[in-house]
């Protein structure tokens, strides 16, 4: 039964239609409230990478229509406000993974619009500066995830110009090598999300064989076990499959929001680690999109950039998920 509420997001939610919007939108949750925030001073794009070292989320690379792109910026989520920093020396790149370590962030694999690739970089924030390190461990990849977890990151999944992939590496900073993790016994997937809640990592949605996959799966970095979870359909009213999402943390709960099921989408699903259970809450308070990115410290977090069809965005909302409604934002 839909309530008033219900009634009011859909009817706020009926002129972002007209530019794309899903249909799945109008059936927000009950609560959640989005706020705009300072739009990015670069090119819109999509398909970039991000990361957040303390109160400061990183943003480069990606597609803009028409090139690839090697820019690379700082968002001060304090002050609201973008600085540009040192451009990725690298191939400009879409689809491209990253994580950080140490209070560094790293880049890696991706695609150019001709191949995908494998080179491995590592951004330095100290020094504003880029040193190349080695290759990805597995060759070319693109659509992979990345995460970095208890001073090592993992690239995983993802496509290699010929397969979809389901094996994970793990990167050593300190020796600068790769090695090759055993054991994940998911779907092979590209384009999926990973979250990290209490030293643990979620993995889930991707597309592989042309179908959504739905299974779920938690990643303990100390025994370097994966254990399967609820998937993704487990209650009829469950619609979290889809890919090309993003994926974040915030106060002990996992999010993903947004992507792509058949077009683009705005719809956020929050995951309870200790129920293993979702919730639906407010969607994204503007245009639908797939392939975004996020930043979040813990505390706070943001979805932003990203596309809708041909139109590429360059605008930057922060979620509050257990504010009220309020379409005055």
């Amino acid at each position: 039964m839909i309530n008033n509420k219900k009634i009011m997001v859909g009817l706020a939610f009926f002129t972002l239609a007209l530019v794309g919007c899903s249909t799945d939108d109008d059936d927000n949750g009950e609560r959640g409230n989005w706020k705009e925030r300072s739009v990015f001073n670069g090119i819109p794009r999509s398909n970039a990478i991000s990361f957040t070292i303390g109160n400061k989320g990183y943003m480069g690379t990606g597609y803009d229509g028409d090139d690839y792109l090697s820019d690379f910026w700082e968002y001060d989520i304090d002050g609201d406000f973008w600085a540009q920093k040192a451009s990725f020396p690298g191939t400009p790149r879409s689809s491209a993974s990253s994580f950080t370590l140490n209070s560094n962030g790293y880049l890696g694999v991706g695609y150019d619009g001709d191949n995908e690739l494998s080179d491995f970089w590592e951004y330095k924030t100290s020094s504003n500066s880029w040193n190349q390190k080695a290759d990805f461990g597995a060759g070319v990849r693109r659509g992979a995830v990345g995460f970095g977890i208890n001073n090592t990151g993992y690239i995983g999944t993802g496509y290699d110009g010929d397969n979809d992939k389901k094996d994970f590496w793990k990167y050593n900073p300190t020796t600068d090598e790769w090695h090759e993790l055993i054991g994940f016994g998911g779907h092979k997937r590209r384009d999926a999300t990973t979250f990290i809640i209490n030293d643990k990592v979620y993995l889930g949605t991707g597309v592989s064989n042309g179908l959504y996959v739905d299974d779920f799966w938690e990643f303990d970095p100390q025994t370097e076990i994966w254990t399967r979870k609820r998937d993704l359909t487990y209650e009829d009213d469950y619609y979290i499959r889809r890919s090309n999402a993003v994926g974040f943390s915030i106060n002990g709960l996992g999010y993903i929001a947004a992507g792509y099921t058949g077009g683009a989408i705005g719809t956020i699903w929050e995951y309870i680690p200790e129920a293993d259970t979702w919730e639906e809450i407010t969607a994204l308070e503007a245009t639908v999109r797939q392939d975004p990115v996020s930043f979040s410290n813990g505390n706070r977090a943001f979805v932003l950039l990203g596309r809708t069809g041909s139109l590429y965005l360059d605008d930057n909302y922060e979620i509050f998920p257990f504010e009220e409604y309020d379409d005055e934002d």
